[in-house]
């Protein structure tokens, strides 16, 4: 059972319950070996104790974890602790591609590139682990708050052999390629195809592909033609759509072979967005339109009908899809005594013996592959002992692009979402165009570890002018003599141990060359001597807010404990410097801890007065009555029987805020030529207490 401030693996701290799924739940957690958060999948309860489930889960993340990208969720641990089995991965901070989608309606042109490069570049990298998503969708995709796309839920991929691997998992419909809709087979092109389609909805803010219920869709991706997006957003540029068009192809080798050859396209598209570059192979048999079978829609009913019911537009949990694939079997079962097909013995026993002997080549290549991870990973079992962080986080290297030609800012973005640092120097030319790439000090195809420089030489057309040197100079000077100049300037802040504060530490582009009127100059400004980044204290406990302050080099200062109706107990809820100031080393920092929402008392001092006309008619004065108090949280203060008022009450230290008091006397009735007979009545009052 996973408790809130449990530890997990002697290092994971669970801290909260952010999202849960079909067959996993996902928390918050600290890696306290290495100071920083992750996200935590925890296998639920009833599955941990199913064998099966239990070994799907250990593959399928092993396998995840041999995956290391900027633009995948990166899988960092996978373990099991008391039959606890879970994966330790990145902790992405951002939205999700569809709702960024739905809040901007739809996107550019070129964000979508831009977008659909990254997610191609790392798709491209789990095909070359062979490792197929099967479920790329808006909702797979998260945009980070620096701007970073990352593709996750690699929770459904398997490892694929030198065959094609059958799927037995449909994505969701709106999204899976018609060889996936058809029970077929899906290999690294089916997620070319559903990449498509999300550049599709970037593009024009809709699925190309709609109805009432998933066989619907389905029959639609494998029967109608993909409709234009051209159609629905006019402005899309020709080679755009020409690549989402392929992209989608009914036929599989009528799309791109591989994601490496759609993301050069992809690329090629913001350089010459109308240039009719895209190359369609010759088109065959199953690249058109074809009616569909009895047998084609069985089928997908067959894989569909479980579905029908379900919101495909939310964000689900891969391995959700597992589970419902079980409960899958089970209704073709139902469905197949309905179906009206001839029974044919020798076919039947054809096909038990095909399953037998695919179940057993199934088999062996599980075994193959369960002894490939885990003999990599020494004697013990991979889930008992944790992934060699260092081991795993192998140096990235992404080969150079073709830039000469581009714009400089477009060349700065598409080498920064490789990862790289970019330099530039400007240089007159009479024959290249003002701000158009010259060259790049690196060959097209290098590779280059994630993190280096690329110095781009870019045209300052023919009236360049000399970019000064204002390194040294105060932020004032400095920005007065590039404006007068003709250039822009852009500041930013850094620490200095040798420059003065508020004077300049470096520029960029740096002096002596020429630009064009009107470039963007950066300076950077100097705060003074090592200066330290103030953390983010709030809402986290005390002991974690005081160990922060001092891996920061800064000291605790007053620590106070007050009630908080927002924060919860024992967790920091004002800091006296916000996240992200800059302070000396040694300040102290004041901090508040919650004791949680603040709880009062009350008393009731009072006299309580004899029954009044309103209240009982009936009553004759000198009777004797029941008088009882008790509070709205049940506690009896007074239970007593009198005759005489007032009756006094007082009581200190209740925990309710009011009560009721119930006052119950006897009424005599005598009728002619009949005993005397007596009857009960009661009334109540309410009465509210005064807090301490």
């Amino acid at each position: 059972m996973v408790k809130i401030g449990m530890m997990i693996g002697e290092r994971y701290e669970i801290l909260e319950k952010i999202g849960t799924g079909g067959m996993s739940d996902v928390y918050k957690g600290k890696d306290h070996k290495l100071n920083r958060f992750v996200a935590i999948k925890v296998l639920k309860q009833e599955f941990s104790e199913n064998e099966n489930f239990v070994s799907k889960f250990r593959i399928e993340a092993q396998a995840a974890a041999g995956l290391m990208h900027p633009n995948i969720v990166n899988v960092y641990d996978v373990g099991e602790e008391n039959g606890i089995y879970y994966i330790v991965m990145e902790l992405v901070e951002g939205i999700t591609l569809k709702k960024y989608i739905e809040k901007k309606a739809r996107l550019s042109y070129k964000e979508a590139v831009s977008i659909g490069i990254q997610v191609g570049m790392g798709i491209e990298a789990a095909h070359n682990n062979h490792i197929i998503h099967r479920d790329i969708k808006p909702q797979n995709i998260i945009i980070s708050k620096d701007g970073k796309v990352k593709v996750t839920d690699f929770g459904i991929a398997k490892a694929a052999t030198s065959n094609t691997i059958t799927s037995n998992v449909m994505g969701s419909v709106h999204y899976t390629s018609p060889e996936q809709a058809r029970g077929g087979y899906s290999d690294e092109k089916s997620d070319i195809y559903s990449l498509g389609i999300t550049m599709f909805e970037m593009l024009t803010g809709r699925v190309p592909f709609n109805g009432e219920t998933t066989v619907a869709i389905a029959i639609k991706h494998i029967q109608e033609e993909m409709p234009s997006p051209q159609e629905y957003v006019p402005e899309i540029p020709n080679s755009v759509e020409s690549i989402v068009l392929k992209c989608c192809q009914k036929s599989p080798d009528r799309r791109y072979q591989s994601v490496q050859e759609l993301v050069t396209d992809l690329k090629q598209s913001l350089i010459n967005p109308d240039e009719d570059f895209v190359v369609v192979n010759d088109p065959d048999i199953e690249g058109g339109t074809r009616m569909l079978s009895d047998d084609d829609i069985s089928r997908i009913k067959h894989r569909s009908v479980y579905q029908d019911d379900r919101e495909y537009e939310e964000e689900d949990e891969p391995m959700r899809l597992l589970s419902d694939t079980a409960a899958l079997y089970e209704e073709e079962e139902d469905l197949e005594e309905e179906d009206e097909y001839d029974y044919d013995p020798k076919m039947e026993r054809v096909t038990t013996i095909l399953a037998v002997v695919a179940g057993i080549v199934i088999c062996i290549i599980i075994i193959i592959l369960a002894l490939k991870i885990f003999g990599n990973r020494g004697e013990s079992d991979g889930l008992d002992s944790p992934v060699n962080t260092d081991e795993t986080a192998d140096t990235e290297y992404v080969d150079m692009p073709v830039v000469t030609g581009m714009n400089v800012t477009d060349a700065q973005s598409t080498l920064k979402d490789l990862g790289l640092e970019v330099n530039v120097v400007y240089e007159e030319s009479e024959t290249i165009d003002e701000d158009v790439v010259i060259s790049a000090d690196v060959s097209v195809g290098t590779s280059l570890q994630v993190g280096s420089t690329v110095t781009l030489t870019v045209s300052a057309g023919t009236e360049g002018i000399e970019i000064p040197y204002v390194v040294g100079m105060s932020v004032g000077e400095a920005t007065s003599q590039l404006t007068s100049t003709g250039f822009l300037v852009n500041r930013t802040e850094g620490n200095s141990d040798t420059v003065e504060k508020d004077y300049v530490i470096s520029q960029m582009p740096e002096s002596g060359g020429k630009a064009p009127r009107g470039t963007v100059i950066n300076i950077e400004v100097s705060i003074g001597q090592s200066r330290v980044n103030v953390p983010d204290l709030m809402r986290r406990p005390e002991d974690e807010a005081r160990a922060m302050l001092i891996e920061a080099k800064l000291d605790i200062g007053n620590v106070s404990y007050v009630y908080s109706n927002e924060v919860e107990e024992g967790y920091v809820c004002y800091q006296s410097y916000s996240q992200g100031s800059y302070v000396d080393p040694g300040t102290p920092i004041d901090f508040r801890v919650s004791k949680g929402p603040e709880s009062y008392t009350y008393r009731y001092n009072a006299s309580i007065a004899a029954p009044t006309v309103d209240e009982a008619p009936d009553y004759e004065s000198g009777s004797e009555v029941n008088v009882k108090l008790v509070t709205d949280g049940g506690n009896v203060l007074l239970d007593t029987r009198t005759s005489s008022f007032p009756v006094s009450a007082n009581f200190y230290g209740l925990n309710s805020s009011a009560g009721t008091i119930t006052i119950t006397y006897t009424v005599t009735t005598t009728e002619p030529d009949s005993p005397p007979t007596t009857e009960e009545r009661s009334f109540t009052r309410r009465v509210e207490f005064t807090r301490e």
